[in-house]
């Protein structure tokens, strides 16, 4: 059995996956609009939205996908936890997503990470940036 994370997007999922893949090493498995579905009649802006898409980031597999305007709203109670490997990293990453995003918590310190942020991206998913302290047993 295996679980994914789904991602409902407004619209711009193709470009949020562009996103992740470029700058958090992610790997596009699959993307597929509508108008590439078999036996589509689907064109123009409709035709461009994305019924599936998959990235691999890390040991994790994202699902996504463009749903209506009419049914579209940001992710608000789940975040996806980002485990990074230096602080450095953590702090490359931070600045990628909380541009035109909306930051909860800073970047900072805390008495269990080096670096610890939460945020919500341009493209409305909720984020939690941690670089983890190595606790002396």
């Amino acid at each position: 059995m295996k679980v994914y994370i789904q991602l409902n997007f407004g619209g711009n999922c193709e470009e949020a996956f562009r996103f992740y893949e470029r700058n958090l090493s992610g790997k596009i498995l699959m993307m597929m609009s509508q108008d590439q579905a078999p036996g589509s009649n689907a064109s123009g802006d409709s035709g461009k939205a994305i019924i599936h898409a998959r990235i691999g980031i890390g040991d994790t597999v994202l699902i996504g996908n463009d749903v209506p305007s009419s049914v579209f709203e940001k992710i608000r109670s789940v975040y996806i936890y980002l485990s990074v490997d230096s602080s450095e990293e953590a702090e490359r990453i931070y600045e990628l997503l909380a541009e035109n995003g909306q930051v909860y918590m800073p970047l900072q310190e805390t008495f269990f990470a080096t670096r610890f942020s939460q945020l919500r991206d341009r493209f409305g998913v909720s984020w939690s940036i941690i670089h983890e302290r190595t606790m002396a047993q």
